[in-house]
């Protein structure tokens, strides 16, 4: 089974799709995190994205899809977390999957209005020590901006900020957009409500894999 997670930042898909992953066997690909392991593993391809993160420019397309295959399973069995992005890189995963005799089973479409992605993201708190991630309204820590786990003050990441999420979602809106019609074209695309609760949309993601 190979999976594309679709969907705005803040929609939960690295959630579930880690979720699924351990539940299924299946290797859960984040571009963010192959690029930051490759960068501290200082393989070849992570020491050329970390030129261009660098400078402050996007990795090109034809770097990620180099990541992508060389952590891709001989045999597939993958969940795609918010990657492609764009039609160009549909295009170039589409040339990967056909060159290892692979095929795309479904694209899930996290689907969530702006206002709860906006909620969602903007009472976020980490912390800067540890790790750990809160949410001031639906997994508040127990002392007021405190962690948990230990005890350092905890922060509001940049992309967090109410107006960075806003620009985030239009970005997405414009690029992502289109890779909606790709796939329905393909008859793959699916959509799942993903502004319910963390047990409602895995039982859901559930059922419509089913």
């Amino acid at each position: 089974m190979n999976l594309i997670f679709l969907g705005p930042p803040g929609a939960g898909k690295g959630t579930q799709a880690k979720r699924l992953a351990k539940e299924f066997d299946l290797k859960h690909i984040s571009t963010g995190d192959i690029l930051r392991d490759a960068v501290k593993s200082q393989t070849p391809l992570g020491m050329k994205a970390k030129e261009y993160m660098d400078r402050g420019e996007l990795v090109p397309d034809e770097l990620i899809i180099a990541l992508i295959e060389e952590v891709m399973p001989e045999g597939g069995g993958v969940i795609l977390d918010g990657f492609p992005r764009t039609i160009k890189q549909a295009e170039a995963l589409d040339e990967l999957f056909d060159k290892k005799s692979l095929k795309i089973d479904r694209v899930i479409l996290f689907d969530a209005p702006d206002e709860d992605i906006v909620q969602r993201l903007s009472g976020r708190r980490t912390c800067p020590s540890c790790g750990a991630v809160f949410h001031v309204k639906f997994n508040p820590p127990k002392e007021d901006e405190i962690c948990d786990r230990c005890g350092t003050k905890l922060i509001q990441r940049e992309d967090d900020k109410e107006e960075v999420v806003r620009k985030r979602l239009e970005v997405y809106r414009k690029q992502t957009a289109p890779l909606i019609e790709y796939y329905e074209k393909r008859s793959i695309l699916v959509k799942l409500n993903a502004s319910k609760g963390i047990e409602e949309v895995y039982g859901e993601l559930l059922s419509l894999l089913r």
